[in-house]
Formats: structure tokens, sequence, C-alpha cells
């Protein structure tokens, strides 16, 4: 008989809402009408405009992409499912949806004297993102969930990062009132390490 996966409709369900997060981010990147473009130089310079724009959706489908990594690999551990674990999962998708509208404003008014509002709206969605992943790994322990205590072992590990991450995120939701395209540079920088740190993770 073959086995059955208890989580296969959450996760299909939390892939579908990755997916759509993930293809969404690019609409609002766009150039002015032909019409307003006159020149091949001027065609440049629009592209040029829009480079924030640009810079701000791989950021943005970088993080989207690794936080469903890293769902991928939390739903790895557990074999069973409840309420709380369910809800917990809510919240997490809920930043997951979030993230193209703060970095479509960072797109847009980074390079300019109203950037901050954009970078702390971000930041703010990142520390909530880390609470999902503590509420996530809270329910899966509370509820017993996990599958063997390796498991649990890696959960508890994943909710370290999760408070170290709920620190940095909300310290520097709080710099960026001041220095806001610093933080938009060191947010960058983290999810870069995040990236090269899942490249380089072997499967546990």
């Amino acid at each position: 008989m073959s086995e059955t996966n208890a989580n296969a409709r959450l996760e299909a369900f939390c892939d579908g809402v990755f997916a759509i997060a993930i293809t969404l981010l690019i609409i609002d990147i766009k150039i002015p009408p032909s019409e307003a473009v006159t020149s091949t130089a001027g065609f440049w310079e629009a592209l040029w405009r829009i480079a924030p724009s640009i810079g701000t959706f791989l950021l943005s489908f970088a993080i989207i992409l690794i936080t469903w990594v890293n769902h991928h690999g939390m739903m790895k551990f557990v074999d069973k499912s409840s309420a709380p674990f369910i809800y917990a999962n809510g919240l997490l998708l809920l930043t997951v949806v979030f993230i193209p509208f703060p970095t479509s404003l960072m797109g847009e008014y980074l390079l300019t004297d109203h950037a901050s509002p954009a970078v702390i709206l971000l930041e703010v969605v990142l520390a909530v993102q880390s609470l999902g992943w503590i509420a996530v790994g809270s329910a899966a322990l509370k509820g017993h969930l996990e599958k063997n205590a390796h498991a649990a072992a890696q959960i508890r590990n994943n909710m370290k990062f999760g408070y170290y991450a709920l620190v940095v995120y909300t310290v520097c939701a709080v710099i960026a009132v001041w220095f806001p395209l610093a933080i938009a540079i060191i947010t960058t920088i983290i999810w870069i390490f995040w990236l090269i740190f899942g490249l380089n993770l072997k499967e546990g």
C-alpha cells in the first residue's frame, strides 16, 4: 500500500500561493509608452530610470524563492497536520503575497528623499515573516507533528534563525527611518547570503 501525504493539500495550496506571488512581481515594471520614447538614447534612458524597479524585482523574487525553498524543506520534517499549523502557514503566506507591494514602492522611491516608508514597510513584512516561521515551528512541535527526533531538532534550529531574523529586521526597520538606502543594501546582502547558504546546504 502506498504511503499518503497528510499535508498534500496544504503543500499544494502553499505552492500555488508562492507561484502566484512570484509571477505577479514583474507586472509593475514598465517603461513609458512608445510615443513617449523618441530615440534610441531615450529608450536606454527610460530603461535606466527603471533600474531600481528591476533591482527590487530581483530582490523580491529571491526572497519569495528562498522562502519557498525553506518552506519545502520544512514540510519534509512533518508528517501530520493541525489547525494551529495550518493557520501558522497562513501567516507565513500572508507575508509572501505582501512582499511585492513594499518592493514595488522601493523601486519607485528608493533613490528619492521619500524612501524611508517603503524600506520600513519591507523590513516590517520580513519581521512578520520571521514570526510566521516561529509560529510554524512552534505549532509543529507543540502538536508533535515532526517525523522523528532529527526533524524536531531541525525545526528548533529553524526557529532559532527565526528569532535572529526577527531581531535583525526589527532593528533594520528602525534604522531605515534615517538611512533607508543603507538598510535596503544590507537587506539585499542578507538575502544574497541566504541564497548562497541555501545553494551550499546539504540535504539533512
